[in-house]
Order: C-alpha cells, then structure tokens, then sequence
C-alpha cells in the first residue's frame, strides 16, 4: 500500500484469491458462462486501544488535557500526511475511524470511501454523496457531492468539539442534517 505514518494504521498484508465457476446463463437456458469471483483482504496492524468514540464519551472520561491535546495533534499529523503527500480525502473522518494505541496515540483507519487525487487536482464532484457519517460530513459534500479536502477539515472541526466537550451536545435534528 505504501502509506506510512505513525498517525495512519499501517496495512501490513494483502491478499488477492480469484476462482472460476460456471453459472446458467438464465434460469431454464441450458447455456453455461464461466463467472470468476474475486475476493480480497487487507490485513491492518493491531493498535490495543479501541477507538476513539470508546473515550469521550463525556466531560469526565478521564482524558486528562494533555492526552486530549496530543490525540488532535495527532490526528492533524495524519490527515495532513494524507492530503499532503498521498492526496487522498477520507471522507468518514468519525471517532470510530481514531484507533487509539497503548500509549494513546491517535491512527487513523478505514480508508473504504477515502479518494485519491491527482497531484494538480484539488475537488470532485460524486453523484454518491450520501456515503459518509451524517453528523461528520461536510454539507458541501452532503447536499451538492462536493469533494475536497475541506470536507475532512469540517469532521476534524467536528471531532475537536468531541474531544474538547466530551461528546455531540447537538441534536441530529438541526436544519443542516435535513
């Protein structure tokens, strides 16, 4: 995968299978085509500390400033490596995406909606904007398909907020989330 960062959790493995089996052509036809499924794995290295979402749960989880200041920085740290030097936009920056270590260093993971830019190329448009967190996605991104690395810049906002406060004090009701 080639992505190494001490904020971004490391692929440590992949694994490609490919199998051919034939499959009826349409029900009743008699006519056979050969249909390959493919499976792959990606294998992540373990980080110890569950995710993020597990330790703010409120004011008084017991994040200590310090720790709470040196999980943002962070999680800083690794976005600005993917967006910087990879040119990648996650797009479902969350809590339950922060994997915390044994010394609660911050990782990111689940890269499954992330996109990958050119190097001149800075936004996108998708038809697929419905995919992400509600809560954490940019409405530039919500209502309009709007990709950018803005979009990570609004879940980091949001996940700041969560670290600080201890947890959403917003209902998922408001006009934005509509």
């Amino acid at each position: 995968m080639g992505i190494k960062h001490p904020n971004v959790v490391e692929c440590v493995g992949c694994c490609a299978e490919s199998s051919s089996h034939p499959m009826e052509q349409s029900s009743g036809s008699g006519k056979y085509i050969l249909a390959e499924t493919r499976k792959r794995l990606l294998c992540f290295e373990y980080v110890s500390n569950k995710s993020l979402d597990k330790h703010i749960t409120d004011e008084s989880s017991g994040l200590e400033w310090n720790t709470r200041y040196k999980i943002i920085k962070g999680i800083c740290n690794g976005l600005h490596f993917l967006h910087e030097e990879c040119h990648m936009v996650h797009l479902d920056l969350k809590p339950q995406n922060i994997l915390l270590n044994s010394t609660m260093m911050p990782k990111i993971a689940d890269f499954g909606l992330s996109r990958i830019f050119g190097e001149l190329e800075s936004r996108t448009v998708t038809k697929h904007n419905n995919l992400g967190t509600l809560g954490y996605m940019a409405p530039e991104y919500l209502h309009k398909g709007v990709v950018s690395y803005k979009a990570d810049i609004f879940s980091l906002g949001v996940i700041v907020i969560e670290i600080i406060t201890g947890g959403r004090d917003y209902p998922m009701d408001y006009p934005y989330f509509q």
